[in-house]
């Protein structure tokens, strides 16, 4: 038998074997999907009350759809306003596992963020629509159907800022965003600031570059919004703190801060306001008190306060010991740390260094966002 060895023959050989595998490429990439036709779960109008706190968690599940080829499909859910066709969703997610799974799970906190997202207020009841779209490669269809989820939002806020920071003409920074005053983070979305406040305007950002996110206060009320008016009738320094978990603002006024020693079990000192959360007294006679056994030299600070109704307390600041040694020029700068103390004449206080006995000093205390609360001492 004679074998086929002419070129021209060869190459129709070729060309036919190509077209063969083309046509069996295209059914292989056959596209054609079914939608999902059916929701498992949650069901529709189903009502949750909302509790970021619990990481309480909804499951979001549907039925399969179904490829023509058998292989996989994705899946995308998407939640939009009640009155909303899905257009422009206010929210998107893959399923688990990079989309492959028939459901997604989201936890209360994100809830919240995507009722948010559909203008449902804190403490407020609202609706939202959701689907799911399946998709292979470029060909994406949406289920055949939508269900309703209804959701009643907590005090607080949905995002809560990392950062906060005090600025505008009735703060000490003023109105260059640049120079705005930073927050304490107290706790996660509790936030702290002893500063001067002034009639006019009292802002608070989330960051001081950029288009940042704007707060303010009403009343005992944390608000989102570029309203600015200060708290302050009369330029008075104040705790501010400001609860981002219950929407919560609570200004408590610095009526003055005192060095208040042990043995005498009074204010020898008052310390004035110097701005930036910083009070000094300058020049301040330190004398120990004379007992039977020696000279007691123990010392904390009291701080005199006022709150919204007008009704004046005192908070003590002292150390974190109940004890102490006296004060070195090597003690540790922990030693000097303030922390809020219980209303005992000698417990929790610090004792000044054998060196200021009979001596003036400049006694300065240091309520700054940026480390501890802490105070210092320096001897004349």
């Amino acid at each position: 038998m004679k074998r086929l060895t002419h070129p021209l023959l060869f190459l129709l050989l070729l060309a036919s074997g190509l077209l063969s595998g083309c046509k069996d490429d295209d059914k292989a990439l056959d596209g054609t999907i079914t939608p999902v036709s059916n929701f498992i779960a949650p069901g529709d109008n189903t009502f949750v009350r909302l509790d970021p706190a619990s990481n309480a968690a909804i499951t979001f599940e549907w039925s399969q759809a179904r490829a023509a080829d058998g292989t996989l499909v994705l899946y995308e859910v998407m939640f939009d306003e009640e009155g909303g066709d899905f257009s422009s969703p206010v929210y998107t997610s893959t399923s688990g596992t990079n989309g492959q799974d028939t459901k997604l799970v989201l936890t209360h906190g994100d809830l919240n963020r995507i009722a948010n997202l559909a203008g449902i207020k804190a403490q407020d009841k609202g609706k939202l629509k959701w689907t799911v779209n399946a998709s292979k490669g470029v060909n994406v269809l949406p289920a055949t159907a939508s269900r309703v989820i209804e959701l009643e939002r907590p005090a607080g806020f949905a995002t809560i800022p990392a950062n906060l920071y005090l600025t505008g003409s009735g703060t000490e920074a003023g109105t260059d965003l640049s120079k705005a005053m930073p927050f304490k983070r107290i706790s996660a979305g509790v936030f702290e600031l002893y500063t001067r406040l002034s009639p006019g305007e009292v802002k608070l950002v989330d960051q001081t570059t950029g288009t940042p996110t704007a707060y303010y206060m009403e009343g005992n009320k944390l608000r989102e919004g570029d309203q600015a008016t200060s708290p302050a009738a009369t330029p008075a320094v104040y705790r501010v703190q400001l609860d981002f978990n219950n929407s919560a603002a609570t200004l408590t006024e610095i009526v003055s801060v005192g060095l208040w020693v042990s043995a005498e079990n009074k204010v020898k000192a008052d310390l004035p306001y110097v701005g930036n959360g910083v009070w000094k007294a300058e020049n301040t006679p330190i004398e120990f008190f004379q007992e039977s056994w020696g000279r007691d030299e123990r010392y904390k600070f009291l701080l005199t306060e006022k709150d919204a109704a007008g009704v004046t307390s005192k908070r003590y600041l002292g150390s974190t010991n109940s004890d102490n040694q006296r004060a070195t020029a090597s003690s540790p700068a922990s030693y000097f740390h303030l922390v809020p103390g219980p209303d005992s004449q000698y417990d929790y206080a610090f004792k000044f260094q054998s060196e200021a006995d009979g001596k003036n000093a400049d006694i300065t205390v240091m309520l700054q966002p940026d480390g501890p609360y802490t105070h210092q001492v320096t001897i004349r």
